[in-house]
């Protein structure tokens, strides 16, 4: 990952909740200059506020911030059309502009802040806020290679960051990584739910579950084996692990309905998109 400390001029930052202040600690922590980000943040949290005191120009007119070379949109998509009005005016020609949005198009950006505007459309996800987030980036002709690289340095500072050149694809990548993360809280809900119902102290069976999840997901981060393989490592001819997996494998089990699920939001995603 590189580091922040030599980002020249200044990143405008609108829209400062748990995905935008995420990644302001993430660019912070990578070196950023506090006094070379401006944030835009009507209802700045107490420790958004607390970052005035090292030089972070918080609410500050867009006259007095005339060199943004990066703006980044952290609202939410129902408020883009009226925000971008106001943002726009923090931007000069070459401001690169990064959303992380859902559903708003390179189109609709574009449409807000000039078709010449270099912008970065990407879709983060929760696990953002423990810097252990994945965002899938795509970008329009406008962004030149060291715009994408310090685009890529900005989206790195909460986590994983793959490209894609068909912006289509965000759709999909929305449906698996954006809303994936309850896609998991709900198999650990369902499986703390089972435990209760074969005999468990609902509580015991929430912590069982809650770390089996998290346990599971840590050893799938830092193995180098595929998903597949370490299911089967962990499965035992007749044992326990494959009469389960016989009910979560079979026809209509776990796999078609996942695909029915993702189908569904890559739809829904599109249809938000317009």
């Amino acid at each position: 990952m590189s580091a922040l400390s030599d980002f020249s001029g200044t990143l405008v930052l609108v829209g400062a909740g748990k995905m935008g202040g995420a990644m302001l600690q993430g660019w912070l922590a990578l070196g950023l200059d506090p006094k070379k980000v401006a944030i835009v943040e009507p209802e700045p949290s107490p420790e958004i506020a607390a970052l005035a005191a090292r030089g972070v120009r918080l609410n500050s007119p867009s006259a007095r911030v005339m060199d943004a070379s990066f703006l980044v949109m952290a609202v939410k998509p129902q408020a883009a059309a009226d925000v971008a009005f106001q943002a726009k005016m923090f931007t000069t020609i070459g401001t690169t502009v990064i959303s992380v949005m859902a559903g708003k198009t390179i189109k609709f950006l574009e449409g807000a802040f000039g078709f010449m505007t270099p912008i970065v459309r990407s879709i983060p996800n929760t696990p953002a806020a423990i810097g252990r987030g994945i965002t899938v980036a795509t970008a329009n002709a406008r962004v030149n290679e060291k715009q994408r690289a310090i685009a890529n340095t900005l989206l790195g500072s909460i986590g994983a960051v793959e490209w894609v050149k068909d912006e289509g694809l965000i759709d999909a990548a929305t449906a698996v990584s954006g809303s994936g993360p309850a896609y998991v809280f709900l198999l650990a809900e369902s499986l703390a739910r089972a435990g209760a119902a074969a005999g468990l102290p609902a509580d015991l069976a929430a912590r069982l579950a809650s770390a089996t999840v998290a346990g599971s997901g840590e050893l799938l981060h830092q193995s180098p084996l595929d998903a597949a393989t370490l299911r089967q490592n962990v499965t035992s001819p007749g044992g326990t692990t494959e009469a389960a997996l016989a009910v979560l494998m079979a026809h209509d089990g776990l796999h078609p309905l996942m695909e029915k699920a993702v189908i569904a939001a890559t739809k829904r995603s599109r249809e938000l998109a317009g």
